[in-house]
């Protein structure tokens, strides 16, 4: 039977939001952003297990005003992040139980993450091994050099913006990411990772309302959007 584990990522300091507290503690229509977030993944019956990984100083706080406040049952450990995404992800990839087959990997500063979004993202990994959300890309997007002049225009048809969650067989994303700290490579995201290590990444079908909480802006947004969900 397969087991279908997510790890959240609520690590980062969220400097682009110019608050005293990270992003992902800011309030969201009465609640903070990581309790929508986690939420989502405690209701989805696709998900077996939660692994929450935060900043060293923010383990205490999650426990008890985010995991045992909002009775986020399915979160089995909260662990301390690294300095960097990958150094979180791989922190949050070893607190795993050892039966998992499946782990979604997403950004707690992603609140609106939608429960069709990842059945999607689930059921590619079962099938492909590897599959990221993402959605096309809107605009049209220029290479450039060091001097800011375009180089080149890519086919805007082929281009896709990344979203989360991105979903693995989690002995591959586990070999993955510890082969590119082996190597000292820098990786963006985790489908970056799995392409490292020799894995083709399914891209599946995103949302536009998935966004990521980074500027002041998007939490203006997201309060929009959930009190637009709400009404509906």
């Amino acid at each position: 039977m397969q087991k279908n584990a997510a790890v959240i990522l609520s690590a980062g300091t969220g400097k682009r939001m110019h608050q005293s507290m990270p992003k992902q503690y800011l309030s969201l229509c009465g609640k903070p952003v990581i309790a929508w977030t986690i939420e989502v993944f405690q209701q989805s019956p696709d998900i077996d297990e939660i692994v929450l990984v935060t900043g060293p100083d923010q383990v205490m706080k999650c426990r008890e005003e985010i995991v045992k406040r909002y009775g986020l049952t399915k979160v089995s450990r909260i662990v301390p992040g690294g300095e960097e995404r990958g150094d979180s992800v791989l922190c949050g990839l070893h607190a795993l139980s050892d039966d998992i087959s499946c782990v979604l990997i997403h950004d707690g500063a992603r609140p609106l993450v939608s429960q069709e979004v990842i059945v999607r993202a689930a059921e590619a990994a079962a099938l492909y091994g590897a599959a990221a959300v993402a959605v096309p890309a809107r605009d049209t997007v220029k290479i450039v050099d060091e001097q800011e002049m375009v180089v080149s225009t890519p086919d805007r048809r082929t281009l896709r913006m990344m979203q989360t969650p991105q979903a693995f067989s989690y002995p591959l994303i586990l070999a993955a990411y510890e082969k590119v700290f082996a190597d000292g490579v820098t990786v963006t995201d985790d489908a970056m990772a799995a392409e490292y290590a020799g894995a083709r990444v399914k891209i599946v079908e995103g949302d536009v309302r998935n966004i990521k909480i980074t500027v002041p802006q998007d939490l203006l947004l997201a309060e929009l959007l959930i009190k637009e969900w709400k009404r509906t």
